[in-house]
């Protein structure tokens, strides 16, 4: 299962929605800062999930004028599958392939004021995307704990990247000026 099936899957086994209600619980969670969940990719992944018979869907009348609406819920067959995929993603260690280590192998290729000016904007980009993230929990709070955790783990990594962008930057300062790389 891919993570954007597993989160839309997890979604759904907290309680059955319709592919709407999923969306705006994407974006009041904030989960695109941490899994790759197109909006236009969700109607297509319930139907994958559905094909999958980790879900079930039934349309219900909605109350008004609205049109009918597609509610899915998750089968046993899904409870169980959320809830292996949770413990694995729990217990495995992420491999991680960021492109700053395709940057880290080539750069010898490049000199050295470019790559600081490089890694100054990575830099930059960490610290723009983690007062974006401490701003949308602020505005989110209250939050259940396991969201709570989640927004955590994003500032901590981000954290620590920013931490060691910015000692790597001061090493390729002190070692452009004794040589070029």
């Amino acid at each position: 299962m891919t993570s954007a099936e597993f989160a839309i899957l997890s979604l759904i086994v907290e309680r059955p929605r319709h592919g709407y209600e999923i969306e705006q619980i994407i974006e009041e969670r904030g989960m695109r800062e941490w899994t790759e969940i197109g909006f236009s990719s969700i109607y297509y992944l319930l139907n994958k999930l559905e094909g999958k018979k980790l879900i079930a869907s039934r349309t219900k009348q909605t109350a008004g004028r609205g049109p009918a609406r597609k509610v899915y819920t998750a089968t046993a067959e899904g409870k169980c599958a959320c809830d292996e995929a949770t413990l694995e993603a729990l217990k495995a260690p992420y491999r991680c392939y960021a492109p700053v280590q395709l940057g880290l192998a080539n750069l010898p290729g490049v000199p050295a004021t470019v790559a600081i000016d490089a890694l100054r904007e990575h830099l930059n980009g960490l610290i723009e995307r983690l007062a974006h993230i401490k701003a949308r929990r602020k505005k989110q709070r209250p939050l259940p704990y396991f969201v709570e955790a989640m927004f955590d783990h994003s500032i901590t990594m981000i954290e620590s990247e920013k931490r060691w962008i910015h000692n790597f930057i001061q090493q390729l300062e002190v070692h452009s000026a004794e040589s070029r790389f």
